[in-house]
């Protein structure tokens, strides 16, 4: 984390400045267009401990019809907070190197995933948590792709496992799903994504 820096946007051009939890799609071609105009790099480190501003995290939600691919860490990575951790999420956050969300979609899409294809990456809805204090600083980009029925492994076998799942499987899990996941996936098979007023 020493001297990167990410992509950030002053929490006020946020949609409600970010008063709401869970996904949004309304607003969402609008807010893009403000991180494209206003998104500036700032070092992370200063970031993490600033709520004023948000760090704009892509997060690829691949699917194989009505399969997810579910990820599990293992108890190999850095971030304890993430061990044992089920994800049906890709993301990461942005850096001066990437050419915006869609070139930072591509990159994590190359670190993470094993596949023969780039799938069309469509955004879908902004992801905002503020009950935590990592989510306070985070703002996700909800991305869908679809492999089609084409193979997918995970690269970093020694942190990650990963196959397709179906939603029984994931549910029946749930309570080993990272939060974002947990809000993507409920709102995804409820079919019903708006954001819930921040309590």
């Amino acid at each position: 984390m020493a001297g990167e820096r990410v992509l950030v946007v002053p929490r006020r051009l946020v949609p409600d400045r970010a008063g709401w939890y869970g996904l949004r799609t309304d607003d969402l071609n609008a807010f893009l267009e403000v991180v494209a105009a206003h998104g500036r790099y700032e070092l992370r480190a200063e970031m993490e401990r600033d709520p004023e501003f948000k760090q704009i995290i892509p997060y690829l939600v691949l699917r194989d019809a009505d399969r997810y691919f579910l990820m599990r860490r293992s108890r190999v990575g850095g971030d304890v907070r993430l061990h044992d951790r089920w994800s049906i999420g890709v993301g990461g956050h942005l850096n001066p190197g990437d050419d915006g969300l869609s070139g930072g979609l591509q990159r994590e899409w190359r670190e993470e995933i094993v596949a023969d294809f780039e799938p069309a990456f469509t955004p879908f809805a902004l992801l905002n948590d503020d009950t935590t204090d990592v989510g306070a600083v985070h703002l996700g980009v909800v991305v869908l792709a679809d492999a089609g029925g084409r193979a997918v492994a995970v690269r970093e076998t020694d942190k990650l496992s990963g196959a397709f799942a179906m939603p029984a499987e994931v549910a029946d899990g749930s309570e080993h799903l990272e939060t974002w996941s947990r809000i993507v996936f409920d709102a995804l098979e409820a079919s019903t994504v708006g954001p819930e007023p921040r309590s």
